[in-house]
């Protein structure tokens, strides 16, 4: 099995949308130039940013294609495929052409709450069944249940070459610092949030699945390559630099704030589908202020 790098800066891709709620497939061919050109180091298609859970079969279907046929084997390619029904995951992934792909990134299953015993089981079916290697995604904020370091750790040893990492995502530093400190070498942790990304990296974290990566390719994994090759204090300054973003992106959901700093750009239409809206006119207005403050600094 080929193994993918993780090191660096992924970035959760969005899906771009027009006025009418069709994917803007334009937009989306802008936005994959435009990670590739500023030093993206892989690319995660239909995870939870991307709107998954609103989007039909056949277009999750033409996206992988899109995507893939875009970006040309010139970045890895990491594919979302989660659910809270194991059966139906496992068909997906089996179903989901596997050849343009690096690795499969996979949620914790939402809303049962399943034990943690439940989550292992859940992830022994989705390893013994892809044919490429497995990140776990632990989320506990969007899914009900946190999934422990002693329940990471198992699957990490257990099935060692095809759960490759987790991206964590639990806000919790003191469990993430368990499973860096205990972990196989090979098992790799990754950052789910931009706001934690320095401070995980210093303990060890690999790098980091990035939401604000999608507007500042070039600037963020310049500060994640800088964080890991241990010149922190420049990395600490870019890190500050986006301080009151990484609050203001997720203040009215996600995507809705990256989608709205995008649209500020002039990228993408600020579109979303129901049931998510976009950004209420004053958290733009403020993302406008911070986006025009740092066109200064960056």
């Amino acid at each position: 099995m080929a193994r993918i790098n993780l090191k660096g800066m992924g970035v959760a891709l969005i899906t771009p949308f027009k006025a009418d709620k069709s994917i803007d497939f334009d937009a989306l061919s802008r936005l994959l130039e435009y990670q590739i050109k500023n030093g993206v180091d892989y690319l995660v298609v239909l995870g939870t940013t991307a709107e998954t859970a609103t989007l039909s079969p056949e277009e999750k279907s033409e996206l992988r294609t899109f995507i893939a046929d875009r970006v040309r084997g010139r970045v890895p390619l990491v594919i979302g495929i989660g659910g809270n029904n194991t059966m139906a995951v496992v068909k997906e992934i089996q179903q989901t052409p596997s050849d343009k792909f690096s690795a499969v990134l996979s949620v914790v299953p939402y809303y049962n709450k399943p034990s943690q015993e439940g989550i292992y089981q859940h992830y022994s079916a989705i390893a013994r069944a892809s044919e490429l290697p497995v990140i776990l995604y632990n989320v506990p904020g969007r899914t009900g249940v946190n999934m422990l370091a002693e329940t990471t750790l198992r699957l990490a040893r257990e099935f060692p070459g095809k759960i490759i990492g987790v991206k964590e995502a639990s806000g919790n530093i003191s469990q993430m610092d368990d499973i860096i400190k205990n972990k196989p070498e090979e098992f790799m942790v990754i950052s789910g949030d931009d706001g934690i990304t320095f401070p995980l990296i210093t303990l060890g974290a690999v790098g980091v699945i990035s939401v604000i990566g999608n507007a500042f390719p070039r600037e963020f994994s310049r500060m994640v390559r800088m964080a890991l090759e241990g010149d922190y204090q420049r990395a600490l300054t870019i890190h500050h630099q986006f301080t009151e973003l990484f609050s203001l992106l997720f203040v009215d959901g996600n995507p809705a704030g990256v989608k709205c700093l995008l649209h500020a750009m002039g990228m993408i239409e600020n579109e979303l589908r129901l049931p998510l809206v976009p950004t209420r006119i004053t958290t733009y207005q403020k993302i406008h202020d911070v986006l025009k403050s740092l066109g200064s600094k960056l």
